[in-house]
């Protein structure tokens, strides 16, 4: 396949739950299949995590293995390994929102009844706010039975619909097992396609699984420039991708 006509088809892809189970690491299965896509075109990924934590799931090439990289929702803009541009969520909506925004946050975490609290419930990051009910100090097990406890009383959904009544400009968005997002509106993961705008990129498929909506991936899922897949797990990205190569003619 000529250079040219590989370029201009990407191949992007959610982190978590889509490329790797929900804060683990990438297995040598899906970095093989990644290498192998590569010669089809180009693979990218979109996630909301700064780019460290994505280092520590997808490893510390993952600069190198994919050719567009979007931490914090493309708010960091890599590509080919370089950095093209950053935006920074505080210098955009300034401390005195921020600090209003965190002292409601800190109210409805003090009254909201879990059968477990650990620590680290808020985490600035360059480009969004991520709050998380029990704590991104969690286990592993104590993060399943947040996510399970989740489910049955809709804790994630309820913090966002009372935040949503007072700050109208920021966005909301539930990603992985125990976190919701905070950004500025329009910093979505649909952010990351305003680069790839400028690229010359004539079709992108995009895999994810937190597509419903209030999902982290629910925007980008839906916008027109995108032809988007729901995926349950790393090993159905795998086959959902391969039934696309094949509907794409790419692969028998």
């Amino acid at each position: 396949m000529r250079e040219e006509e590989r370029s201009k088809r990407l191949f992007l892809f959610d982190v978590d739950g889509t490329l790797t189970p929900s804060r683990e690491k990438v297995t040598e299965e899906m970095i093989g299949f990644l290498k192998d896509l590569k010669k089809m075109g180009s693979i990218g990924f979109v996630g909301g995590s700064d780019l460290e934590k994505q280092k520590e799931q997808l490893g510390q090439e993952c600069t190198s293995l994919f050719d567009f990289c979007f931490p914090e929702n493309g708010l960091n803009y890599i590509r080919n390994g370089e950095i093209v541009s950053h935006e920074s969520y505080l210098h955009h909506v300034g401390e005195e929102t921020h600090v209003r925004l965190v002292n409601k946050i800190m109210k409805i975490m003090s009254e909201i009844p879990l059968p477990k609290k650990r620590g680290n419930f808020i985490e600035l990051r360059s480009s969004m706010v991520n709050i998380s009910p029990v704590g991104r100090s969690c286990t592993k097990e104590e993060r399943k039975e947040f996510c399970e406890y989740d489910k049955k009383n809709k804790i994630r959904e309820k913090i966002v619909e009372e935040l949503r009544k007072e700050f109208k400009d920021l966005t909301f968005s539930i990603g992985g097992e125990i976190s919701i997002d905070i950004f500025p509106n329009g910093w979505d993961k649909t952010y990351c396609l305003n680069h790839l705008k400028k690229e010359g990129i004539e079709k992108i498929f995009f895999f994810g699984d937190m597509t419903h909506e209030g999902g982290n991936d629910y925007e980008i899922f839906n916008h027109k420039e995108t032809h988007a897949y729901t995926v349950t797990s790393p090993a159905d990205t795998i086959k959902k991708v391969k039934e696309v190569l094949k509907l794409e003619g790419l692969r028998s």
